[in-house]
């Protein structure tokens, strides 16, 4: 499984997951700051990686776009906004579950929270 962060998650947990071994980017270390949701999400399925959020209102609207339109994305897993953005650990052990369940990634429609 592979993960793209979008900017609203600190780039310190991309550095963990790889640290486990897991495939992990986030938009800051891509240099796609200040892209559109949109954008994020069209970089997530150019890199066949799964896009991981906190941003659940918009995210989830693109995730129901893609079902009506037909296009296909690698999956949009949103954090739960209980998990704030310094809770690295808790984020990153949560990721690790979802890469030891879906170790192929997700569905091209798939929406996981965590």
């Amino acid at each position: 499984m592979k993960f793209y962060l979008d900017e609203d998650l600190s780039p310190r947990i991309a550095e963990r997951l790889r640290q486990r071994g897991l495939d992990a980017i986030s938009a800051i270390e891509a240099g796609n700051i200040q892209l559109s949701d949109r954008d994020q999400l069209a970089f997530a399925v150019s890199e066949g990686r799964s896009l991981v959020t906190r941003n659940a209102r918009h995210f989830v609207l693109l995730a129901q776009e893609a079902i009506a339109r037909q296009k296909p994305h690698a999956g949009i897993i949103v954090c739960s906004p209980r998990r704030r953005g310094f809770e690295i650990r808790t984020i990153v052990d949560a990721l690790a579950r979802v890469a030891m369940q879906f170790p192929r990634g997700l569905g091209p429609y798939d929406v996981l929270y965590i």
